[in-house]
């Protein structure tokens, strides 16, 4: 039977006048597969004058993922893509050699009464693909592999799993699935998953070998998946990893590489304001000191 490496439990971290739980990277868990970064952010009521604003930023080496609950976000980035952005849908930006993208509540919102809860992640690259040209993708819901075992949903978010492929377009071997249960399910993984595995409890618990882990905690299995989990009543899961790269990825604020002089390069980049812009802002998140 596999064993669990790490237990990571979600660090409060501040992104801009919004705190989320933080999962990845951990000091003695740096990455899950190719996931390099996990926020969870909310669940969160924002009252009519606060709005979910994170400014226009730069990124490189990395496709970000965004997931939402509840609430909606409007994505802009540097290459010309503004998308909303609700519950169910994928956002896939891949951010290359560089891209500079801002998320916001929308304006049609920005006055009333909101929610926000999701999660952001981002995937590092393969070495070939750290320099290639951004890119942004939006999948609709009704695009999502959905399926059912009696009254346990699986969503396969990203990649391959359980013998299916999600539309989103990755770029090395991974797999992102939520999984809800609304009663106490037993769930076989081992010949189902591959490389790395992380098990995210969203909410609820599972059991594992005897052990109950509950809910803010991401489970890391390193060398193959667990062979039987328990999910207990009204649990939600995310099971995601992959499988993990040869060489090295530095992380340094919003940068990801396998090589150090990259980052560098695209600090001194976006301290030079030498980035494309997203047309129509001029906001921006200064380059931390």
């Amino acid at each position: 039977m596999a064993d669990i490496d790490l237990v990571i439990e979600e660090r409060p971290a501040s992104i801009g006048k919004f705190t989320v739980g933080r999962l990845l990277p951990f000091r003695q868990k740096r990455m899950v597969g190719p996931f390099i970064y996990m926020d969870h952010m909310g669940p969160a009521e924002l009252k009519p004058e606060e709005n979910f604003d994170v400014l226009p930023h730069p990124h490189i080496g990395l496709a970000t993922l965004t997931y939402l609950i509840e609430g909606n976000l409007m994505h802009r980035d540097s290459i010309g893509s503004e998308q909303e952005i609700v519950p169910g849908e994928v956002n896939w930006m891949t951010a290359g050699s560089g891209i500079v993208h801002s998320e916001r509540t929308p304006a049609y919102m920005r006055n009333a009464v909101k929610r926000i809860h999701g999660l952001q992640i981002w995937i590092a690259l393969p070495q070939e693909k750290e320099q290639m040209a951004p890119r942004f993708s939006h999948f609709e819901k009704e695009r999502i592999p959905e399926w059912y075992n009696g009254d346990m949903k699986f969503t396969l978010i990203a990649g391959e799993a359980f013998g299916r492929n999600s539309p989103v377009t990755t770029y090395s071997p991974l797999f992102m699935v939520e999984i809800t249960s609304r009663s106490v399910r037993s769930l076989t993984l081992d010949d189902e998953l591959f490389g790395e595995v992380g098990i995210y409890i969203l909410k609820g618990s599972i059991e594992y070998k005897g052990t109950y882990y509950t809910s803010g905690r991401l489970l890391v299995f390193s060398d193959y998946a667990p062979d039987e989990i328990l999910i207990e009543e009204d649990t939600t899961i995310y099971l995601l990893g992959g499988e993990p790269f040869q060489e090295e990825r530095f992380i340094e604020w919003n940068f990801v590489s396998s090589k150090r002089e990259l980052i560098e390069e695209a600090r001194q980049r976006w301290q030079d304001q030498r980035f494309d812009p997203i047309e129509g802002e001029t906001e921006f998140i200064p380059l931390p000191g």
